[in-house]
């Protein structure tokens, strides 16, 4: 077994849960930033870029080294030696391709033609910290760097020669999801110092971004590149002269709604030099990072400190200046409070991301909750997915239901941060209107739920289980909230449905089972079978039947507990799942970084191993997690056994090294394991929660913890938090 030994030390930032942020300068030579390597998770099926963003950023230049390809969802492979440019936004950690928005990329000299078909270039002498990016391109005699202020994207560019340079302005290029060009129209208007105009894209979403690129030298000449079969925005080659100097700037700002507003973000960064927004994205996240505060070896550090960074870079505030925004209709409105949050993937982030955000980010809890209400004023529903605004219909159930009940439950509501009953509003509005406009893929109405009391699969084509299971999730987030503001009758009726999947189980297998509209189960049935719509469609969504017969447990654990047997049947149950192997686990399946019946690589196992907390052998989860944390988590850039998905993999992470989780996300409660590490976790000013102590009886203050969770209510009054 492995332990990472180490000593708490002082910790500085934090917020307030009310939303008005604090901030505490970190102790002088204190730099966090220092043990992020934000390589890790590139190679491989991560999906994680390296690029440049300030937390929760609107942009985030990046290198791509393709425009399209399941592995490039982020745009970039740690092992591809070739660059084709720097684009501007980007998601890292997500699972499908999109955005990569207007490609730069220089050259020394005026060699490149309207006959230059191949502008890549190998690179060189690459490294990456929190808030920069640097690369050498020696073929074309000069080094790339890159950072980023919240909404406009640096790149810098030194040359080795002085004097004539050109860069490839590419408003045809993204990270495509569809075959062929994704680009439908563009308008670009020439300027002194660059360009600007509008881009109609459809890919993942359907979208509009705005742009103005701004130089620091003047263009002198620029030509259209021939346009390829079914381009509809321009390649550009723009020539400059530096005279003796051998640097150039370009400065890059976006849009959802129109150049006005690219043009007004733009004018956030003026007057600072690329150093100093490079020195201010590297002490905002210091400061972020030093929340919370560890100690250890290096590796440790960088293992932590890594995955906690990724954790913060999503979701993606996207209101311009002056607070307009493109909804999710397409339709320009004000974002509430002057923000309003894209790159949500809520399917995968409910579990821990957004838990973890109530700890660290306290100030941005009822931003996140606002922009989902005003996405379902223009919507008709709350979000599932969303990228530049615009709602993607990926993944299944109604995720933003449960992160709206945990940062309800936890008070983020007080004082008017959060229009409780109308998000209750919303949450029964959206667990009950119908979606005749939603793709045919995707959740449309209850009727068949509300008629069988589960979803039989012989009329709900695909994922009928996975269905049921997350829809009774979705319900009994209502129900909380519902509970919570003294609608008992409401509460009661979303609370009985939310106990569908009962209807499901199987007693001769202990899983979830397919059933058709009779009320027979489906036979021939395989519990270790996984299905997936995309691939190999049937009753689970990128799993089988052991995988998603946990997943009650995340609203009601109590009930799982009762239907297996009590405590000792459920530490059988987990046992046999920790034990029975997947035959030829299929990674597109959602069957990657396995342990039994456990797919760490995808997020429906993330809760199992906490399970055992409700039984009399806690230690069991810890040694599981243990070896989690030894097996599937790394320093290299092969360091993510599994999409980020988002930062959700990340998140794990940081909460497992405390020894704490949200097994119930909305529970108000953290399940309690043995911490990893010993730290403490700054929430506002004299406000500290000690972690320390290796063991699985709790003390809180020095009295025993009743049980196997602390509440978050507990935890951010601060104290003293010792296993033994």
């Amino acid at each position: 077994m492995r332990r990472w030994l180490v000593a708490a030390v002082l910790a500085c930032c934090g917020s307030a849960a009310n939303g008005q942020a604090w901030v505490q300068a970190p102790a002088p030579g204190t730099a966090f930033t220092r043990h992020v390597d934000p390589f890790i998770g590139t190679d491989g099926t991560g999906h994680v870029t390296p690029g440049a963003t300030v937390p929760f950023g609107m942009v985030f230049p990046a290198p791509d080294n393709a425009d399209r390809g399941w592995s490039y969802s982020a745009g970039y492979q740690f092992r591809n030696p070739r660059i084709l440019g720097f684009s501007n936004t980007h998601h890292s950690g997500a699972g499908i391709p999109e955005l990569g928005d207007v490609l730069l990329q220089p050259r020394s000299g005026w060699r490149w033609t309207a006959a230059t078909r191949d502008f890549g270039a190998v690179k060189s002498d690459e490294h990456a910290r929190p808030g920069h990016y640097g690369v050498r391109l020696a073929a074309h005699g000069v080094r790339v760097e890159l950072t980023a202020a919240p909404k406009v994207a640096l790149q810098r560019y030194r040359f080795d020669r002085p004097g004539r340079v050109q860069v490839l302005v590419d408003l045809q290029h993204g990270l495509h999801f569809v075959d062929g060009p994704a680009a439908l129209a563009a308008e670009v208007t020439a300027r002194d110092d660059g360009l600007q105009g509008t881009v109609w894209r459809r890919n993942w979403v359907e979208r509009q971004l705005s742009f103005v690129v701004q130089f620091s030298h003047p263009v002198l000449r620029r030509q259209t590149l021939p346009a390829r079969a079914g381009e509809k925005a321009p390649r550009l080659l723009l020539d400059f002269d530096l005279g003796r100097g051998r640097v150039l700037e370009a400065r890059i700002a976006l849009s959802t709604v129109d150049e006005a507003g690219a043009r007004g973000n733009l004018a956030t960064a003026a007057g600072r030099g690329f150093d100093d927004v490079r020195a201010a994205a590297d002490a905002e996240w210091n400061a972020l990072l030093g929340r919370i505060r560890i100690g250890g070896d290096a590796r440790t550090m960088r293992l932590f400190y890594s995955a906690l960074y990724r954790a913060l870079q999503h979701p993606s505030d996207i209101a311009d200046a002056d607070g307009r925004v493109r909804g999710p209709r397409g339709e320009v409105m004000q974002a509430p409070g002057g923000v309003y949050y894209s790159t949500l993937s809520l399917w995968d982030t409910f579990r821990a991301s957004h838990p973890l955000f109530t700890l660290v980010v306290p100030e941005r809890v009822p931003g996140f909750v606002n922009t989902m209400l005003a996405h379902h004023r223009q919507m008709g529903w709350l979000p599932l997915w969303t990228s530049w605004g615009r709602e993607t219909y990926t993944m299944i159930g109604n995720p933003a239901l449960p992160v709206i009940a945990d940062a309800l439950r936890k008070g983020f509501g007080a004082e008017g941060a959060i229009d409780e009953h109308a998000a209750l509003a919303a949450m029964v509005e959206t667990g009950t209107r119908e979606r005749p406009d939603a793709p045919a893929w995707a959740q449309r109405d209850w009727s068949v739920l509300d008629r069988h009391g589960y979803l039989p699969f012989d009329l709900q084509p695909g994922e009928s289980v996975s269905k049921t299971a997350e829809w009774g999730l979705g319900d009994a987030a209502v129900a909380a909230v519902a509970g919570r503001l003294g609608e008992a009758g409401l509460a009661e009726r979303f609370r009985a449905r939310s106990r569908s999947w009962l209807n499901l189980f199987d007693d001769e297998t202990g899983t979830l089972r397919g059933k058709d509209s009779q009320g027979r189960w489906r036979t021939p049935f395989d519990p270790v079978r996984a299905t997936s719509p995309m691939r190999n469609p049937g009753d689970y969504t990128e799993a089988n039947a052991w995988q998603y017969t946990a997943t009650p447990a995340l609203h009601d654990v109590e009930g799982f507990l009762a239907r297996l047997g009590g405590p000792k049947a459920l530490e059988d149950w987990l046992d046999r799942f920790f034990r029975l192997p997947v035959p030829s686990p299929d990674k597109l399946l959602g069957q990657e970084a396995m342990i039994g019946q456990y797919a760490h690589g995808n997020e429906p196992s993330h809760h199992i191993t906490w399970l055992y907390a409700w039984t009399d052998a806690p230690h069991k989860g810890q040694r599981l997690r243990e070896r989690i944390v030894r097996r599937f988590y790394g320093t290299g850039p092969d360091g993510l056994a599994g999409n980020d998905d988002v930062g959700q993999m990340s998140a794990w992470l940081v909460f497992a090294m405390l020894g704490l989780y949200p097994a119930q996300p909305f529970s108000g409660e953290y399940a309690l394991g043995s911490p990893m590490v010993d730290a403490e976790l700054h929430l506002g000013p004299d406000r500290v929660v000690s972690i320390a102590g290796r063991g699985w009886r709790a003390q809180w203050n020095g009295v025993a913890v009743d049980g196997p969770t602390i509440s978050h209510a507990t935890l951010v009054q601060g104290g003293t938090l010792r296993l033994r």
